[in-house]
C-alpha cells in the first residue's frame, strides 16, 4: 500500500512553517523561514512553491504519493473559492487567486483557509477544545486572529470572514491597525505594539520571549506588563462571550507562552466585565497544539475538502 502525504504550510506575518504530515496528520518533517526578506507577493509566492516542490525532492517523495496542500493565512480568505481577499500584515495582497496559481506551479491540489480558523479546527478536533461546542480560538501574534466553533461546527459567515476578533474596535479613535481602521484589538496586543510598549519599559533589546521568561520568574514588572495586555484582550473576550455564550475560549500563538500572568488578567476581566450566566459557562485554555497548531489544522482542511 502506498504511503499518502499532506503538505502544510502557516503562512504568518513573519515566518512561514511547512510541514509534511503523514495520512494520520503526524508531522515527519518541518522547516521554517523568515517572510521579512521578500520585497512582492509574487517572492512570497514563488517561496511558497519552492517550499512545496522542495519538500517532495528532498524526502524522495512522488507527487502522486501526496494527498494535497493546505496553507493557512493571516487574513481573509475565501476558502472555496481559493481567493486571498487581503493581508493585513503583508503588504501587496488583493483579491490574489492564490489556490489557482500554486496549483498550476506544483501539479498538486491546494486548499487555502484562513489561519486561525485551521487553528480552531486543530484544537477543536485534537487540542484543548475538543469535547466543547462553542468555542473561540485566538492566535496572538503579528496579528490577532480568531475561528469560531459553533454548535460543534467551523463558522465561516457569509463571506468566509467569520471571527476576526483581532479587528474588533476598542476605542473610538486610537492607534491605526494593519487593516486600514483604527483602535483595533490588533493594535493593542499584536506583537508590533506589545514590543513598542515593553522597549519603553524594558530597553531596547526585550523580546517578547524574554518578557515571558521574565514573568514566569514572577518579575513584578513583567507580571505587570502582561496583567495589562490581558486586560485589553480580555475586554473584547468579554464582549465575544457575552454574545456567543461560549463553552470554552482557546488562546494560542507567541504571545500565549506569558504564561499565568497573562490568562489570569484576561479571565478576572471577563468574570467582572461578562454577564455572570456567560461569565459562569465559560473556561480559558492555552491552547495545547502550540506553534504546530496551524499545520496539524492544514492537514485536516486537507483530509476533509480533497477526501470527502
Amino acid at each position: 500500500m502506498v504511503k499518502k502525504f499532506i503538505i502544510a504550510i502557516d503562512l504568518g506575518g513573519t515566518n512561514l512553517k511547512c510541514a509534511l504530515l503523514n495520512s494520520s496528520l503526524e508531522i515527519k518533517a518541518k522547516s521554517s523561514f523568515s517572510t521579512k526578506s521578500f520585497k512582492n507577493k509574487e517572492e512570497l509566492i514563488g517561496s511558497i512553491v519552492s517550499a512545496i516542490n522542495s519538500f517532495t525532492l528532498r524526502l524522495k517523495i512522488a507527487k502522486g504519493s501526496v494527498l494535497g496542500v493546505g496553507i493557512g493565512l493571516p487574513g481573509p480568505v475565501d476558502t472555496f473559492k481559493g481567493i486571498v481577499h487581503f493581508l493585513p500584515n503583508i503588504p501587496g495582497w488583493k483579491d490574489v487567486c492564490l489556490k489557482k496559481i500554486l496549483e498550476r506551479e506544483t501539479c498538486l491540489p491546494v486548499v487555502i483557509d484562513n489561519d486561525a480558523k485551521l487553528m480552531a479546527l486543530a484544537e477543536y478536533k485534537a487540542g484543548s477544545a475538543k469535547g466543547y461546542s462553542n468555542v473561540l480560538c485566538l492566535t496572538l501574534g503579528t496579528g490577532v486572529g480568531g475561528g469560531l466553533i459553533i454548535a460543534n461546527s467551523l463558522y465561516r459567515g457569509k463571506d468566509n470572514a467569520a471571527g476576526e476578533i483581532g479587528h474588533i474596535p476598542l476605542n473610538e479613535r486610537g492607534p491605526v491597525c494593519g487593516c486600514g481602521s483604527q483602535a483595533c484589538l490588533e493594535a493593542y496586543v499584536g506583537n508590533g505594539r506589545i514590543i513598542k510598549e515593553a522597549r519603553k519599559l524594558f530597553g531596547s533589546d526585550i523580546t517578547l520571549e524574554k518578557i515571558s521568561q521574565l514573568a514566569r520568574s514572577n518579575n513584578a514588572k513583567a507580571v505587570k506588563f502582561w496583567d495589562e495586555v490581558g486586560k485589553k484582550l480580555g475586554l473584547a473576550l468579554a464582549g465575544i462571550v457575552n454574545l456567543l455564550n461560549l463553552d470554552a475560549i482557546v488562546i494560542g500563538g507567541g504571545v500565549s507562552y506569558a504564561g499565568k500572568a497573562l490568562f489570569e488578567s484576561v479571565k478576572q476581566v471577563i468574570r467582572l466585565r461578562a454577564m455572570s450566566v456567560q461569565a459562569k459557562r465559560v473556561s480559558v485554555f492555552k491552547a495545547a497544539l502550540g506553534s504546530d497548531a496551524g499545520l496539524i489544522g492544514a492537514g485536516y482542511l486537507v483530509r476533509e475538502r480533497l477526501l470527502a
